[in-house]
């Protein structure tokens, strides 16, 4: 009878690895937040009340409404904000279940690392 899954030569078995959706899920939002443009737009979001709007964004930011528009479109793709109309006014809100998702990303490769620095010793 054939092996169910193959596992990584590592050891790691199939259930530990991601999967290939979610690494790509993550790499496109880690390739949005790499612009020092968007994360200070997603810094902005969160610590200016939790929705803002474009208007608001460009009190902050030496960028047309255009650039800013399309700097919050490549993180809505990416599933790193949410939109919503109100009025004439779309304003714009962090999506924490993402952000949360990233943070989980980053401790389990933080805890690897803990514990193979540990492993050697």
């Amino acid at each position: 009878m054939p092996d169910p899954a193959p596992s990584c030569p590592c050891g790691a078995s199939p259930e530990e690895m991601l999967s290939e959706s979610t690494i790509d899920t993550r790499a496109d939002q880690l390739k949005a937040l790499a612009s020092p443009v968007r994360l200070r737009m997603v810094d902005l979001i969160y610590h200016g009340g939790g929705e803002i709007c474009v208007c608001e964004f460009m009190d902050h930011f030496d960028l047309s409404q255009p650039t800013i528009s399309h700097h919050l479109k490549v993180l809505r793709e990416a599933g790193l904000i949410q939109s919503r109309q109100e009025g004439t006014m779309v304003r714009h809100r962090v999506d924490e279940t993402a952000f949360t998702a990233l943070a989980t990303l980053m401790d389990r490769f933080s805890t690897v690392r803990a514990t193979e620095d540990v492993a050697a010793r």
